[in-house]
């Protein structure tokens, strides 16, 4: 621990670091998932001849199989041939068949980011004029249901065993070297082992399914785990089994060979162990950075050493504050945590803060993108939860890092051992008294009832040898006098008593704290979601400056106030000129996906002329996609376009816009 820093004073510095590293910083394993930037033809054009392909644009290149692309006509069949080409950089294409009919076709697709995360959409086209279509795609949630769950559940299982092996090793060979002889360490260590490699079995076998069809029954689809084992992230897992053997070697040296060692022998192995262990921890957490938001991007270079780091330097803290808490809960009365294994804890913890500031100022600058993102977006606003907890785990550490001054301070160690022997005599004269008492009182029995004498010493025997009842009674008595008598020296000594406290209170929210960067490692970054809306946003400024008939664009956000209420709903009106008129209305989640709700209507109103409102229902075409042909203006002017937006049952509103018409 810094001894020329009061403790108020670095307990702020600490507060501040944190604080402000995890608002720049964002969830530590996120990044950009792949966005649709542009498709030929684009979304609700009118085209009057059949294309001979459909291409589509991304923000990043993407990953893709025979499905990924898909055309459907307007019964519902596809229209497509054979596999999704890459036509150039970041732009797939996906040939037609020839002779396509008139009518409103919808292309669906879904893609695996080079993040490693599905993403997916749908948006429709028209060959000579719209029309209804039976085409359903859904709502393209990649990655949900319930595969998205367990798929969600086995990567939080594989951080926290992450955590958990790396941490409670690096506590032990660091920290505590006594620990390696405990059983309770040693059942965390190796917990933490068998989780990550049940987490990584599992999310091998989900993958294939997680990230294409969503269906239960294809998680044990053999192709699609074929298919898993030839791409990145299939590569990454195959890897971190392996890298688990290793760690079950280091894991078997150090709860053996060096427990077993003298003092002096264990130095030269602590040394190596610590190099190997360091390569090992390191190995997994790049197994993460190879094929998540570290290898993509800007400097993948950089950015997955620093991932690493950043990693490690989350298992070093929390993991370490895992071993710390059992090691308080759990150890032997005879082999206590010692106050000085604390405070070297204590040191570790803060450099592993100061690592995790360092790493997320650097992983702020790749992902964030602005600061509006934090209220603006899903992902933001998950991000001010996390900041949340941080600063509440870090004013926590404070109070622990308070205890453990006072622990060292009042010398606890010694006393606690002296104590230890002293009630350990006292207890083993109370078990001797137990013992001769109960086998005095059977042997009376038993003597009453024979009519002979039986002396306390062949009293003791007959209730041990001849009475197998009794004495597995007095076992379990003993044995539970023993559990209390290590409790009460638990408990004797209040700066113990108080740091166990305070470090089980950290633990808790370092749970919740995991949880919610798992999410967020399944959450569009604000960054990719504010892009998406820009070139959603460009796209249809485009439609409207280059329309030459004269075509209308209206883009108005809206909530309901409701249960998934927001988005965005644009009217196209061609060519918002007098008389009759094709319209067409999309609605569209904030990320620009397409949004079904239950109902849409919209009204013209002229104030001008006290026109109005004149109401228009369009008919529902496919996924956020309505329409009207033969929409009547019947003069010139300044209209209000009104849209009434119902969400749910009872949950609505109504958003308008001026334009010119005519």
């Amino acid at each position: 621990m810094m001894r020329t820093i009061t403790p108020r004073l670095r307990t702020l510095v600490l507060l501040f670091l944190a604080v402000t590293g995890a608002l720049l910083a964002g969830a530590g394993p996120a990044s950009a998932h792949a966005a649709l930037t542009g498709s030929d033809p684009s979304q609700g054009v009118v085209v009057t001849k059949a294309p001979d392909q459909v291409s589509l644009t991304f923000s990043e290149n993407v990953s893709m199989n025979n499905n990924s692309i898909r055309v459907l006509d307007p019964r519902g069949k596809r229209v497509d041939l054979a596999k999704p080409d890459n036509l150039s950089g970041t732009t797939y294409g996906v040939q037609l068949k020839s002779g396509l009919g008139k009518g409103t076709y919808t292309v669906a697709w879904q893609v695996v980011s080079a993040d490693s995360h599905p993403v997916a959409g749908a948006f429709t086209f028209s060959v000579g004029a719209p029309s209804r279509t039976v085409a359903s795609v859904g709502d393209q949630e990649a990655g949900g249901g319930v595969v998205g769950w367990l798929y969600g559940f086995g990567r939080y299982m594989s951080y926290a065993g992450y955590i958990v092996l790396v941490g409670g090793a690096a506590f032990v060979l660091a920290c505590w070297q006594r620990g390696s002889g405990v059983r309770a360490m040693q059942r965390l260590v190796v917990g933490g082992w068998l989780t990550l490699t049940a987490a990584t079995l599992w999310l091998l076998l989900l993958r294939g399914s997680y990230t294409t069809s969503g269906s239960v029954g294809d998680i044990f689809d053999l192709n699609l785990l074929g298919q898993v084992l030839q791409t990145k992230t299939g590569a990454a897992l195959v890897s971190r089994l392996l890298l688990l053997a290793a760690a079950a070697l280091f894991i078997a040296v150090l709860f053996g060979a060096y427990d077993k060692r003298e003092d002096e022998e264990k130095r030269d192995l602590t040394f190596g162990l610590a190099v190997g262990g360091t390569v090992v921890a390191a190995g997994l957490a790049a197994s993460w950075a190879m094929a998540e938001h570290a290898s993509t991007g800007l400097q993948p270079g950089i950015a997955m050493p620093v991932d690493v780091i950043h990693l490690l330097a989350v298992a070093t803290w929390l993991g370490g504050l895992t071993a710390l808490l059992v090691a308080l809960y759990r150890a032997p009365a005879d082999t206590p945590v010692e106050s000085a294994a604390v405070q070297r804890f204590s040191r570790v913890a803060f450099g592993s803060v100061l690592a995790l500031v360092a790493t997320g100022i650097y992983q702020s600058w790749r992902q964030l993108g602005s600061w509006s993102a934090f209220t603006d977006t899903a992902y933001g606003e998950l991000l001010l939860v996390k900041i949340g907890l941080v600063a509440l785990l870090v004013g926590i550490a404070s109070i622990s890092r308070r205890w453990t001054g006072r622990l060292a301070a009042a010398g606890v160690t010694e006393t606690v051992e002296e104590t230890v022997e002293e009630e350990a005599a006292e207890e083993a004269e109370t078990k001797e008294t137990v013992k001769a008492s109960a086998a005095t009182k059977e042997a009376s029995g038993k003597a009453a009832k024979s009519g002979t004498g039986v002396s306390a010493v062949s009293g003791k025997a007959t209730a041990t040898d001849e009475d197998p009842g009794r004495a597995a009674q007095l076992a379990r008595q003993q044995s539970a006098m023993e559990t209390a008598r290590q409790k009460r020296l638990r408990d004797a000594d209040p700066h113990r008593f108080g740091l166990r406290r305070s470090v089980l209170a950290e633990a808790g929210v370092a749970v919740a704290l995991l949880a919610v960067t798992t999410v967020l490692t399944q959450t569009e970054p604000g960054r990719t979601e504010q892009d998406a809306k820009a070139a959603t946003a460009a796209a249809s400024s485009s439609s409207t400056s280059n329309s030459s008939s004269g075509a209308l664009t209206l883009d108005m956000s809206f909530d309901t106030g409701g249960k998934d209420g927001k988005g965005v709903v644009r009217v196209d009106l061609d060519p918002a000129t007098v008389g009759s008129n094709e319209m067409h209305v999309y609605v569209q989640r904030p990320n620009g996906r397409a949004f079904d709700i239950p109902e849409v209507k919209v009204a013209f109103t002229l104030d001008a002329k006290k026109l109005g409102p004149i109401p228009v229902n369009p008919d529902h075409i496919t996924t956020g996609h309505w329409a009207a042909n033969g929409v009547q203006i019947p003069i010139a002017g300044d209209w209000k376009v009104s849209v009434t937006v119902r969400t749910s049952d009872i949950d609505q509103v109504t958003v308008s816009k001026s334009a010119q018409i005519g």
